[in-house]
């Protein structure tokens, strides 16, 4: 599993963006202009903090007269270099302070940004939408290009967080669209790059990743343009080239370390172990995945802890070490569960129909504009051909409907054939289709002598539900299990509806312990993502029984046999559990 840093954007952005909005000016051993004074402490906010904390120091025991703007932009530095130390309740009392009682659009704007980034990193996910929405309110009127910015980065941030990389990406081209000549574009595209990435339309050759790291160097930001480099050394181990990647991750690894920023080196750490693991160095790995964990504290929850499990896992169980595999295989099954947990929270935190509407609403005029220019091409298309192209407008008009009428034929034909071969509620393939080309698939895998997994699921007590709630409910209920699995599944695997609430899974070339890590995450996402309709939140689970080709073969009829023992007894043993042919009942389980 590769350290995916689409996913951790909120991680390594957070506190480096708005210390990019200005260049590096050193401070005078005097206050001799306050505005100058704050001005170069803001400039060496994030590139030298030993001497931004004694700015502070200074303009605090020397209490040089100030206007109350200067008070106020005091108030947000004091609260940045409090965020910056961890002190998160006192820094979100001073930015709530300058939000509302500052009465200056620019402050409020830049302390709005810092806010969403403290209340991310508290999990407060409600708080963080609803202040993002207020932040895209006050938008149109904000003059201050800076503070704008500065806004927009973090908006961009909070949107791809919440899994809507589409709308991050137009925050961070609007920050573009108000460059002025010569500025850099370094913020736009690192916070562009981190969405393109979840949105997985990133590739390791991209010029715009070039271009970025690129604008970030010359910018004078090693600490950003690390973080895309990491970016394009973890898509080329993705790509299948981890030597490749190797060699980038050496080649920045002294620049990470001296900027010792904590994201870059858990990034730098954990991607090594994957490199490392994907061509066979597994004390090199097992030593670079240490190191990553090594960096955090116990309980903390990261993605890059998630990868740096799997590879501590993946290493002790090649050197048939199992005992330690086990404990391993725990620490990462429990960080991914509470990934997911993190996942649900944001979603059900954030109002995706209000951020569009919003973010429509800033493009209003353009788009008025727009309009009327179609309309007035609109108006000189239809004299032009009222004045001598009637003909073949008629001529294409008939071929236009012949082609019309065909095309419907044909998806007449392809819709008939897809309805033959899937279920008609969930969508996935039917009992018949599925059960045809799960025993055409082992032919195949047996042929190739190639692993795989046949995985049963059963919804626990979902008569239940039809019972309480009604059929429409659980017709729901279904749908959202469905889609569920899907998110779980890789392309090339089998998945079908056999009857009822109960579901077929062939994982294609899937070793036994990867197939168990994959029937688990199903159980644990299904577990966590409830339904919500009417005013009613119903909770349901899964059973799940896997059966491994390298344990019962490749016959089809042994197989499901198999894989029906294991689910009838993860039903016996208290359900919402794996069970499996290969290490005994119970080893996976709720």
């Amino acid at each position: 599993m590769v350290a995916m840093l689409g996913r951790h954007a909120r991680t390594w952005l957070v506190g480096v963006i708005l210390a990019c909005s200005a260049g590096q000016v050193w401070a005078e051993a005097t206050i001799k202009d306050v505005t100058t004074f704050l001005d170069q402490a803001e400039a060496v906010r994030m590139t030298d903090s030993a001497r931004y904390a004694a700015m502070l120091t200074q303009l605090h025991a020397d209490n040089p007269p100030m206007t109350p703007v200067q008070r106020w932009r005091l108030r947000y530095l004091d609260a940045a270099q409090a965020q910056f130390l961890g002190h998160y309740a006192e820094a979100e009392k001073g930015l709530r302070d300058v939000i509302d009682h500052s009465g200056h659009p620019g402050l409020s704007a830049r302390a709005m940004g810092m806010l969403l980034q403290n209340l991310s990193t508290n999990h407060r996910y409600e708080e963080m939408f609803t202040l993002a929405k207020r932040g895209v309110a006050a938008l149109p009127g904000l003059k201050d290009t800076v503070a704008r910015h500065s806004l927009l980065s973090n908006l961009s941030q909070a949107t791809n967080f919440a899994g809507h990389p589409e709308i991050a990406i137009q925050y961070a081209q609007m920050i573009r669209t108000d460059l002025l000549p010569g500025e850099s574009p370094c913020i736009s595209m690192a916070v562009e790059m981190a969405a393109r990435y979840t949105q997985k339309t990133l590739a390791s050759d991209s010029q715009e990743l070039a271009r970025g790291i690129e604008a970030c160097t010359a910018y004078g930001s090693p600490v950003m343009a690390n973080m895309m480099w990491l970016t394009k050394s973890t898509r080329l181990i993705e790509e299948g080239d981890p030597e490749a990647g190797l060699a980038l991750l050496d080649r920045i690894a002294p620049s990470v370390e001296r900027e010792g920023y904590f994201a870059g080196r858990a990034a730098l750490y954990s991607q090594r172990g994957n490199a490392y693991l994907a061509v066979g160095r597994y004390d090199d790995a097992r030593k670079a995945a240490q190191a990553a964990v090594d960096l955090f504290k116990p309980g903390d929850l990261d993605n890059f802890l998630i990868d740096a499990y799997h590879v501590l896992y993946e290493v002790a169980k090649r050197e048939k070490k199992d005992a330690v595999a086990l404990i391993y295989y725990q620490k990462f099954a429990d960080q991914e569960r509470g990934n997911l947990d993190d996942l649900s929270a944001r979603a059900l935190a954030y109002a995706a129909v209000e951020q569009r509407a919003l973010l429509q609403g800033l493009e209003a005029d353009k788009l008025t504009q727009q309009n009327s220019v179609l309309k007035l091409e609109k108006d000189l298309t239809a004299r032009a051909v009222e004045n001598g192209r009637l003909y073949i407008a008629l001529l294409l008009a008939l071929l236009g409907s012949v082609t019309f009428w065909l095309y419907r034929i044909k998806r007449s034909q392809l819709r008939f054939m897809h309805l033959s071969h899937h279920d008609g509620l969930t969508g996935v393939l039917n009992h018949q289709h599925f059960m045809t080309e799960l025993e055409r698939s082992l032919h195949d895998l047996e042929r190739r002598n190639a692993p795989a997994c046949l995985v049963l699921l059963d919804l626990d007590h979902f008569k239940q539900v039809n019972d309480t709630y009604g059929h429409a409910i659980g017709d729901v209920v279904l749908k959202r299990a469905t889609a569920t699995c899907c998110q779980q599944l890789r392309r090339a695997d089998l998945f079908g509806r056999l009857g009822g609430e109960e579901f077929g899974i062939l994982l294609h070339e899937c070793h036994p312990e990867q197939g168990l890590v994959i029937a688990n995450c199903i159980r644990a996402a299904i577990e966590a993502t409830p339904v919500t309709i009417d005013g009613h939140v119903v909770k349901y689970s899964a059973s799940i029984g896997v059966a491994c080709t390298m344990i019962s073969g490749y016959g089809l009829q042994s197989l499901r046999r198999e894989a029906d023992a294991a689910l009838y007894r993860a039903k016996g043993a208290g359900r919402n559990r794996v069970m499996t042919d290969l290490l005994g009942d119970g080893l996976v389980g709720a």
